[in-house]
């Protein structure tokens, strides 16, 4: 159980400040705990890794109002909840668990990484709720979203490039980046269909090709410049 003695001791074996307050990270996982309690004398962490125990609700942070990075992947959480005094949070890992719903995240503005990979989320939308890409929207600044792993995102369609649209500040998703043509590419595609988005891809292909030729040109301007003066001597 983690008790404010228990946690005391593994602060001791971590090196860390035997006074509460004074800590900005805590590591608290592989513990076998099975409720998050006893953190309100933590006032100062930044950084609260419990990932790999047995927690099955997100509970009892309202003390920790300085959290920048939150890690709970790999427990038996069913529900996202609770998140509402974490202003500052910047990185959440809910990787790993039973989450059926994306919720009661539009509150953390801060938010730029979202891990919600392998969870249970299936509907693109309740009959009452918003859509899980309408709650992403919701949030300004994500930049790094993995949704991998859940069945909800064979029922969204052409998955990549409807996320990369509609989230603009998007820049990695799942197993890879968004890269300014992606992005370009996706935009076309959303406005003209795949002939826009064809033609907007050889665009960039041309233009790639023309930077790659212009190297080329000015390495052997640089040769040949190299050659002449040589010859001069």
């Amino acid at each position: 159980r983690m008790t404010k003695r228990v946690l005391r001791d593994i602060c001791k074996q971590q090196n860390l400040y035997w006074t509460p307050q004074l800590n900005d990270t805590l590591y608290l996982h592989y513990k076998g705990f099975g409720r998050l309690e006893n953190l309100e004398e933590y006032t100062g962490l930044k950084c609260l890794w419990l990932q790999c125990n047995g927690l099955t609700r997100i509970e009892n942070l309202e003390a920790l109002t300085e959290l920048r990075c939150l890690y709970l992947q790999l427990n038996l959480i069913t529900k996202i909840e609770n998140l509402e005094p974490l202003q500052k949070l910047v990185a959440l890992n809910i990787s790993n668990n039973c989450i059926e719903t994306i919720e009661n995240l539009s509150c953390l503005k801060a938010l730029e990484t979202l891990q919600i990979a392998h969870n249970r989320l299936q509907r693109v939308e309740a009959m009452h709720d918003p859509s899980i890409i309408t709650v992403l929207e919701t949030m300004p600044n994500l930049h790094v979203l993995h949704l991998m792993g859940n069945q909800v995102i064979k029922k969204i369609a052409n998955y990549r490039k409807t996320l990369t649209v509609r989230l603009k500040q998007l820049t990695f998703l799942d197993d890879r980046p968004v890269f300014p043509k992606d992005r370009a590419c996706a935009e076309a595609w959303a406005v003209g269909g795949l002939e826009a988005e064809k033609a907007e891809r050889e665009k960039w292909e041309t233009r790639d090709r023309k930077k790659i030729q212009d190297s080329f040109r000015a390495l052997e301007a640089i040769r040949q410049k190299a050659k002449e003066k040589k010859n001069q001597k």
